[in-house]
């Protein structure tokens, strides 16, 4: 089945592969170096433009998305970028400044007018509560090749959640919090506090010895606060719920899973001190430095999805509530209706 799905790609990509293997080999020769100036504008177009287009057609009667098409371009660009001389680039400069930036506005118009689509269709069914993070996974999980649609949900979740969405939640009745009492908002508010602080020193010092550097470093830290700042935020917005037949365990944007109800065959209300390992997981990202005081046992394993998508397997989810009793209390409603 592997080597099948191997060969399978291995003659989609073939066609493409052999007309930019073509005009690499093409910008090596001795034609090229006679008329430098003729052959870069055929070399640049057929592999900006034919090498994608014959990509296209290979995959448009295939399971794999069209959008491929756009990280399959910004390749044929690197590619063209590195075999063409500079002083024969002319025309990818032209391709670089007016067509890119129209790809990357139609991606994100797309990936924004798909998901007003998925809000609408859920406003207009409200079966369920909405949960921005996960219509954007499935929107872009449609549209987005699979290797970056996480770190594109991961990032425009950071900005939603910590900058953009500030209307208050208020708690359904299948709905639970585990934020207020756990003190992991003010863990993670210290955590912003002490990066801000050491962003300034160390800036100071670095800029001693490199500007550039100094900068950098501030950059990379800014950009950590961004996103601890974006994890805090989500929690106060993602309870954990009951809908159904299923519990939707969620921390945030770090870590979620879903559970059948009637794969559960014990919740215990324990504070003790527990191992953790490939059976026996936490629902917090903060592993040991958050406390729990609920621990859900199942039949069978289960998948814990956490930060751009890894998953761990687990039999025994170990979380903090704050409201456990009535979160049991729940649970064990649901299982009997």
């Amino acid at each position: 089945m592997y080597r099948a799905e191997i060969f399978k790609f291995s003659m989609i990509v073939a066609l493409p592969a052999l007309i930019i293997g073509s005009m690499v080999m093409l910008t090596k020769s001795v034609w090229f170096q006679n008329s430098p100036d003729i052959l870069a504008l055929g070399i640049t177009f057929d592999i900006l433009l034919t090498a994608p287009f014959a990509y296209f057609l290979s995959i448009r009667k295939t399971n794999i998305p069209n959008t491929t098409v756009i990280p399959f371009l910004i390749l044929a660009t690197i590619i063209c970028s590195i075999v063409l001389p500079q002083e024969n680039q002319f025309y990818l400069g032209l391709f670089k400044v007016w067509f890119l930036p129209v790809i990357e506005l139609f991606i994100l118009t797309f990936v924004l007018y798909k998901l007003y689509g998925a809000i609408k269709r859920f406003n207009t069914e409200k079966r369920n509560s909405f949960d921005f993070f996960f219509t954007l996974k499935k929107v872009s999980a449609e549209i987005l090749p699979k290797a970056v649609t996480m770190p594109v949900v991961m990032e425009i979740s950071v900005v939603y959640y910590g900058f953009l969405y500030w209307k208050k939640r208020n708690l359904r009745e299948n709905e639970f919090s585990y934020h207020k009492n756990s003190g992991t908002i003010t863990l993670l508010a210290s955590i912003i506090f002490i990066v801000a602080i050491e962003t300034v020193v160390f800036h100071v010092i670095i800029s001693k010895w490199s500007v550039i550097a100094a900068w950098i470093l501030t950059f990379l830290s800014i950009y950590s606060g961004i996103q601890v700042f974006g994890f805090l935020k989500s929690m106060l917005f993602r309870p954990i719920s009951i809908e159904g037949d299923k519990l939707y365990l969620r921390y945030g944007i770090m870590n979620e899973s879903i559970i059948d109800l009637s794969d559960i065959d014990a919740i215990e209300l324990s504070s003790k001190e527990i191992k953790l390992n490939h059976e026996t997981r936490k629902l917090s990202f903060l592993g040991d430095l958050e406390s729990h005081n609920t621990v859900i046992r199942l039949k069978n394993e289960n998948i814990l999805i956490g930060l751009y998508g890894i998953k761990k397997s687990y039999k025994n989810l170990v979380l903090f509530v704050d409201d456990p009793m009535n979160f049991k209390n729940a649970i064990e409603i649901a299982l009997t209706k």
